[in-house]
């Protein structure tokens, strides 16, 4: 009997249950492997005592439905980097990658399988240099992971996101108010460009076209000049002026390396109240919501998807590799060429010319 073991990092996704029922399910027809998960990534392999939970059609069954993931899951640390605490109380990191290879090896694991967004696949790709048979799954609601058309879990994002502008219409149009909308997506711009055509707002403003926020006044007084008394921006976390910066700050939590983003919905409301404009405004973030809940159909589908593609590959013995969702086809790209760089919107692309050809601006 063969072993595989899964883990799940980064942060939470709808959509991460639906694989890991996947890689059980395809094992389970194959016959001659078993499946094990790794409690938070891959924490729960480096813990002392281990944290390893045996997988099996009935712990398993009905889970694809279900949000987050039973592995659990954490954005902070990892092997390359796990914190550790000094005698006077301060924190550090240290690589312990090394043991996290000798557990695999003298458990007798024939393959792993990562399940995360860019920094999970960084660590796939190092893994696999020091010889793990490793094979990466591409999630994140941002969809900014390059080499794959779509990531599980973005879809899912963009419905929460369009349906928190559909609810936000109705109360900007009740009280005349401009309302910000403020979404997730780090450095892409994915979910708010998606969510702003969905949902029919005036502005959309994403990381990849710095705005100008007298445009952005213009293009609003226009509508209240209509006679249109409301309007609704859609605002990535990520976006910045054309002379500002993102809006973020140094998390204090050992182990977490990111900034954490948040905030540019309020920072937007002031700049558009110092250019000149008089209506009322009220901003929204979105946040964690947006990650959260039941998968819809297509990431559910998508997500087994994945899951049986990353089990079979892993049966060939086709490691190093992630899977992907190109041209409609679910393949393989590798882990170096996959974590080269970001998937981050064209202004160019037609989606981009679409948003402008109905009337949204981007502040450019």
């Amino acid at each position: 009997m063969k072993k595989a073991l899964i883990a799940t990092g980064g942060g939470d996704c709808p959509g991460l249950n639906a694989v890991i029922r996947a890689i059980v399910k395809r094992a389970e027809v194959a016959g001659n492997w078993e499946v094990h998960g790794s409690i938070e990534a891959f924490n729960g392999a480096l813990r002392d005592p281990r944290e390893i939970m045996k997988l099996n059609d009935d712990n398993v069954g009905g889970i694809h439905a279900k949000g987050g993931t039973i592995l659990k899951t954490t954005n902070k640390g990892g092997p390359f980097s796990w914190p550790v605490q000094k005698d006077d109380g301060s924190w550090d990191t240290v690589d312990r990658s090394d043991d996290l290879v000798k557990f695999l090896n003298d458990e007798g694991y024939d393959a792993v399988i990562n399940i995360g967004g860019d920094g999970s696949q960084r660590i796939s790709q190092a893994l696999f240099e020091k010889g793990v048979n490793i094979i990466g799954v591409p999630k994140t609601i941002d969809n900014d992971l390059s080499c794959t058309d779509y990531t599980f879990g973005f879809q899912t994002a963009v419905d929460i996101a369009t349906d928190a502008v559909d609810k936000l219409v109705t109360t900007a149009e009740s009280h005349h108010r401009l309302m910000i909308l403020e979404v997730m997506g780090r450095g892409a711009g994915w979910i708010a460009l998606h969510a702003a055509i969905a949902g029919g707002a005036e502005v959309c403003l994403i990381p990849e076209i710095p705005y100008d926020v007298n445009k952005v006044v213009e293009r609003l007084n226009k509508r209240y000049n209509e006679g249109k008394g409301f309007a609704i921006i859609v605002i990535a976390e990520g976006a910045k002026a054309k002379d500002g910066t993102v809006v973020s700050r140094k998390s204090d939590e050992t182990g977490y390396s990111n900034p954490r983003l948040g905030g540019i919905a309020y920072q937007l409301s002031e700049e558009l109240k110092n250019a000149g404009f008089k209506n009322d405004i009220r901003e929204m973030v979105l946040g964690h919501l947006q990650r959260g809940g039941t998968p819809i159909a297509f990431d559910r589908i998508l997500a087994t998807q994945f899951g049986v593609k990353a089990m079979e590959m892993a049966m060939e013995g086709d490691f190093g590799k992630m899977v992907s969702f190109l041209d409609n086809e679910i393949t393989s790209v590798s882990l170096k060429t996959a974590t080269k760089g970001q998937n981050l919107v064209d202004p160019e692309s037609f989606l981009v010319n679409t948003a402008k050809g109905v009337g949204i601006s981007f502040g450019d």
